[in-house]
């Protein structure tokens, strides 16, 4: 049986953040039962015949469901078909969690947590538009442990209006003094399409220097890697075996279906993604029509360049044998010039087999990553 992770996505929210460009939408409750009638359908139908190796459910805010709806999601959980110790993860924002939801998402088969918590201020919470207090997040976090979730990582961004790098690094010792198992600590981009992006366009938004923000990656980076965080990605820092298996699969290149409006999947070398419109998703899903759109066949150039930049994203990089493996070619007779250039500034690594960002390289990854473009 043919084996794929499992991206679900939940696209509703009590709030949109001001920074968020994903694809949710909040004041559409209306269209919840029916959106999660219609998912479920498309769940039980896309994995017949697969294994599942990781799941993650994502959003949006997928612990806005209520009760019952999440209870029928869980149910459609249950009967997949999944590798044994598959992780299984599931985002939870602070505020819309309770102790009746987690043990329904504990008695799916749950068995990893993604609280997006961002900043432990208060002030700055709410202004970037979260619906919580950093005293709300602890709570429920406390309340997840009690309840026996043993792999929690937590969303943090720094980067963000008005915060200071004193502010970003208290945060993240109030985050490691809770001790979870992984902490992604992403730095903040300007959306198109975002209150920020239009906020910033009006310029109404006090960001941070540029040097005051790479001051906050490094630091940050140095601080969580002495906390025994083990950095394995640009933005992600685990305890030893806590690793997202779900995220390497993107950044691997390897398969994985997505259901739910606007989700992606890459299957057998094809792109594609289902409507993003909730109504139109709804209604094709129950009338058995056609719900996927932007499909794409995979060139080998596309899948060189992807292995590339997605690879190198991870700090243990892309492995020479593996490009070959995969693409019938060395490396070199594709990207020597670039890779020798990237080294020769300080960029790139290469050792034992394995090309890989420099620190600095980190620090610049954009403009390494523009160079694998083809």
């Amino acid at each position: 049986m043919k084996e794929t992770a499992l991206y679900i996505h939940i696209p509703f929210c009590k709030q949109k953040c001001f920074y968020c460009d994903f694809p949710s939408y909040a004041k559409k409750d209306g269209l919840i039962n029916d959106y999660i009638s219609a998912l479920c359908k498309e769940i039980k139908e896309r994995c017949k015949g697969y294994k599942i190796r990781s799941l993650f459910i994502g959003g949006g805010t997928p612990t806005y469901l209520d009760e019952v709806q999440l209870e029928i999601l869980m149910n459609t959980i249950k009967e997949l078909n999944f590798i044994s110790n598959a992780e299984k993860s599931i985002e939870c924002n602070p505020g819309t969690v309770n102790e009746k939801k987690f043990r329904l998402m504990k008695s799916g088969g749950i068995n990893r947590l993604s609280f997006g918590l961002q900043t432990t201020k208060n002030d700055l919470l709410k202004s970037i538009g979260r619906i919580h207090s950093f005293e709300e997040f602890e709570r429920n976090y406390h309340l997840a442990r009690d309840i026996g979730f043993n792999n929690i990582n937590i969303d943090m961004m720094f980067g963000l209006p008005k915060q200071e790098v004193n502010d970003w690094m208290s945060s993240l010792e109030e985050v490691v003094k809770l001790n979870p198992e992984h902490i992604s600590a992403y730095g903040l981009i300007i959306e198109e399409g975002t209150i920020f992006n239009k906020l910033y366009k009006d310029d109404k938004l006090s960001l941070p220097l540029e040097e005051d923000e790479r001051k906050m990656y490094d630091e940050g980076r140095k601080f969580l890697i002495e906390s025994g965080y083990n950095q394995y990605e640009i933005s992600n820092y685990a305890k030893s075996g806590k690793e997202c298996l779900h995220n390497k699969v993107y950044w691997r290149c390897e398969e994985y279906m997505g259901v739910g409006a606007s989700a992606s999947s890459y299957i057998e070398n094809k792109r594609f993604k289902n409507l993003n419109n909730l109504e139109e998703y709804i209604n094709k899903i129950n009338r058995n029509e056609k719900f996927t759109e932007e499909e794409h066949e995979n060139t080998q150039k596309d899948n060189m360049e992807e292995f590339m930049f997605m690879g190198l994203r991870m700090i243990e990089g892309i492995e020479e044998d593996e490009f070959k493996n995969r693409f019938g070619v060395d490396v070199d007779s594709i990207y020597k010039n670039v890779i020798d250039n990237n080294i020769k500034r300080g960029l790139l690594i290469r050792k034992s087999g394995k090309i890989y960002l420099s620190k600095v390289g980190i620090e610049l990854s954009n403009i390494v990553m523009s160079d694998m473009i083809l």
